[in-house]
């Protein structure tokens, strides 16, 4: 268990960001999946994107951490093969999802433009950290934002992440504000994110916000295990169990408490 989780925290900005993005409309590619069905509505194409300043204890692409890097493709080229799967998308869409894609956030925009113009459903998949990288454009060019809140507490988000969940937070205000379409996603991992007050904390705020149009909780998994070995990164939650039926429901009734039915 970690304690004092609820604590203040003083926080620093972590990996500075603008070091990490290459403004081109060129992306850094981590894998491709064509026929989601997680990451948003719908079956969907998803471009996960290399590089990403957060260190998430549970992540399932660590290798797709830091400075985005690897397979360099245009938006050109990415679209292209977006376009193939057309017809088994037409229900649902494209899902640009990471590492962190606003971090390549010319390149998601140029590919939402795309789709738009193609008449293809757009949902960004991002934490928010580096969310002031959207810009409104992009913005109006996307019908729905997966937004990744991993906690509230400001002392367990940095534990979690490795950075500050203000930022975060702000980008949520910030959609709210705009009208843009929002699922809250929150990640329960016993012993690290399942404190009653650290969940109290994230319902509470997610009630203020008028554009959420679902909250999932995603239990925790080990399915990126492997990935931690090869990539020589050590990892922390080896021995953590996946939560219980009972836990995920406690959570659920958490939410319920500030008038929101979460799913998972």
């Amino acid at each position: 268990m970690i304690a004092n989780l609820d604590a203040p925290a003083t926080c620093t900005a972590g990996p500075d960001a603008n070091q990490l993005e290459k403004p081109t409309t060129n992306g850094f590619i981590h894998s491709v999946e064509t026929c989601g069905t997680v990451d948003g509505p719908g079956i969907r194409y998803v471009l996960f994107l290399n590089g990403c300043p957060l260190r998430c204890q549970y992540c399932h692409n660590p290798d797709a951490q830091g400075r985005p890097c690897g397979n360099e493709t245009s938006a050109d080229d990415a679209f292209t093969d977006v376009l193939k799967y057309k017809s088994f998308i037409r229900k649902g869409g494209l899902t640009i999802s990471g590492g962190e894609p606003l971090l390549q956030p010319d390149f998601v925009e140029a590919m939402f433009k795309k789709a738009k113009a193609a008449g293809i459903h757009t949902t960004l998949d991002t934490s928010g950290f580096v969310g002031h990288k959207a810009s409104d454009e992009l913005l109006d060019n996307t019908d729905l934002v997966l937004l990744d809140i991993k906690s509230f507490s400001a002392m367990t988000y940095k534990y979690v992440t490795g950075v500050c969940v203000d930022q975060t937070l702000k980008f949520a205000k910030r959609l709210d504000a705009r009208g843009n379409k929002v699922w809250i996603r929150f990640v329960l991992v016993p012993g690290l994110t399942d404190a009653e007050s650290n969940i109290n904390g994230l319902a509470e705020f997610v009630a203020t916000l008028g554009n959420v149009d679902r909250v999932e909780i995603l239990p925790f998994h080990k399915m990126g295990e492997d990935k931690y070995a090869r990539s020589g990164i050590p990892y922390k939650l080896g021995s953590t169990p996946t939560p219980t039926a009972a836990q995920v429901d406690n959570a659920k009734a958490i939410f319920a408490r500030h008038g929101i039915e979460a799913i998972s």
